[in-house]
């Protein structure tokens, strides 16, 4: 992308919104079709000064200089105009892994991880997913999708403006759909894109302990085919690890999946090298997430096939595991990005200004490549690369604007709330401070 405005098809156009004045503003550079950044162009982000994005029907129509972009879209001729004068612009977040449909909260497992059971013996006592699980039975899908909406707003007011979010606490055909179903009831009103994904095969369900391929059967046969019927769902994830599901139950799962229409994503090696980085290569998984122990052969697949290694060290940080190895990912060609996990045991957490500092400060990527993680090539990870995490014409117009100098003081100011306003779909979603701005 150029640091000129894009033409207009005509001039002196009219836009519905304009940001103008922007101190900085940080986006991916273009790549064909979207795709992700990997190697030394995930480091190398475009940086304008004195900038400008105007926004007709929802797009980005043009991006530049300020006085580039108002000679083609003129401020008299614009519904909104936001005066970003000492604000960072930057495209809206995109967390591209949450479980977010989650009913109930997990701080007794937070206590007793910090008394020394680990997450494996709080799972044996009948904790972890399963407690998720007696949660998600006991709340109604109506009020299920209240709690999603509201988690929405709070990470719209964290610069979110696309979503995945995960099912795997129904571990039956009916708590599943409950879970995808409150999802699509939050996005009728939500101005975040959510892009639902189907996990059953989260965990064995405990009636299931000891006759596990009927578990794996029934969400081939009966799961699969009705979230397709049903149009809940955009992916199929699968947990191939240690202690969860076997690199074979995987591919099955994962095959009837792509017979329905339901492209591959990976929960992988995150609690051991159990060949999940692999798998998704060999099934040619959109990502494959977590990566905490996966091997060097199985990333190097992953990077041949273009598979996005999706980070979230919010998780590491939580269960005190080590954190994925993004430098030597990045040395293997895999495009890396970075997400929450946001969920109610392994990491209660939905900001990722914070993962950006933890994958800055504990997995040594650069403040930029960063950036590239949350935005481009996150997108890349939900299929949205094309049309989300870039400020570029034709994009979607999802943009945030930041309390700081400097691109870098995201991740380097942690802990603190830097967002002031967010555009979602080419309209101001949410904003705080001083409403002057918006006119």
């Amino acid at each position: 992308m150029s640091g000129r405005a894009s033409k207009p098809r005509d001039a002196g156009g009219h836009a519905d919104l304009l940001v103008v004045n922007a101190t900085q503003l940080v986006t991916a550079p273009s790549t064909p079709g979207g795709a992700p950044l990997t190697g030394g162009a995930f480091d190398r982000p475009v940086l304008l000064s004195d900038a400008a994005v105007a926004c007709v029907d929802g797009r980005i129509a043009a991006v530049g200089p300020t006085a580039d972009v108002l000679a083609a879209y003129p401020e008299t001729r614009a519904s909104a105009v936001v005066d970003a004068r000492g604000l960072l612009a930057a495209p809206g977040f995109v967390d591209a892994h949450t479980h977010l449909p989650f009913a109930g909260t997990r701080e007794m497992e937070f206590d007793a991880r910090s008394r020394g059971e680990t997450y494996a013996s709080i799972a044996a006592k009948g904790g972890g997913i399963a407690s998720s699980r007696r949660a998600l039975a006991a709340i109604g899908e109506d009020d299920l999708a209240r709690a999603v909406a509201v988690r929405l707003a709070t990470l719209l007011a964290q610069g979110v403006t696309t979503v995945e979010a995960k099912s795997g606490y129904g571990l039956t055909w009916e708590g599943e759909r409950k879970q995808l179903r409150a999802l699509a009831a939050a996005a009728v009103a939500a101005p975040i894109e959510i892009v639902p994904t189907f996990l059953a095969a989260h965990a064995v369900p405990e009636e299931f302990r000891d006759r596990r391929d009927a578990y794996v059967a029934s969400v081939v046969e009966e799961m699969i085919p009705a979230v397709a019927r049903e149009g809940l769902a955009r992916y199929c994830d699968v947990w191939c690890d240690a202690g969860a599901f076997s690199p074979e139950e995987c591919r099955r799962i994962l095959a009837a999946g792509a017979r329905h229409g339901l492209p591959g994503k990976l929960h992988a090696d995150e609690l051991g090298d159990a060949g999940g980085a692999r798998l998704a290569a060999e099934a040619g998984a959109v990502s494959a997430d977590h990566l905490l122990h996966a091997s060097d052969d199985g990333l190097r697949a992953m990077a041949e096939a273009g598979v996005v290694a999706v980070l979230l060290p919010g998780t590491a940080f939580t269960l005190g595991l080590p954190y994925a190895r993004a430098r030597d990912m990045v040395s293997h060609g895999l495009a890396v990005a970075v997400a929450t996990d946001w969920n109610p045991g392994s990491t209660m957490s939905s900001s990722l200004s914070l993962a950006m500092t933890m994958a800055v400060t504990q997995m040594k990527l650069t403040p930029a490549e960063a950036w590239i993680a949350v935005t481009a090539n996150a997108a890349s990870a939900v299929g949205q690369g094309a049309v989300a995490g870039r400020i570029q014409p034709g994009y979607r117009a999802d943009l945030s604007l930041f309390d700081v100098p400097d691109y870098r003081h995201v991740a380097y100011h942690y802990g603190h709330d830097h967002v002031r306003l967010v555009i979602a779909r080419g309209a101001v979603a949410y904003q705080r401070g001083d409403e002057s701005r918006c006119t």
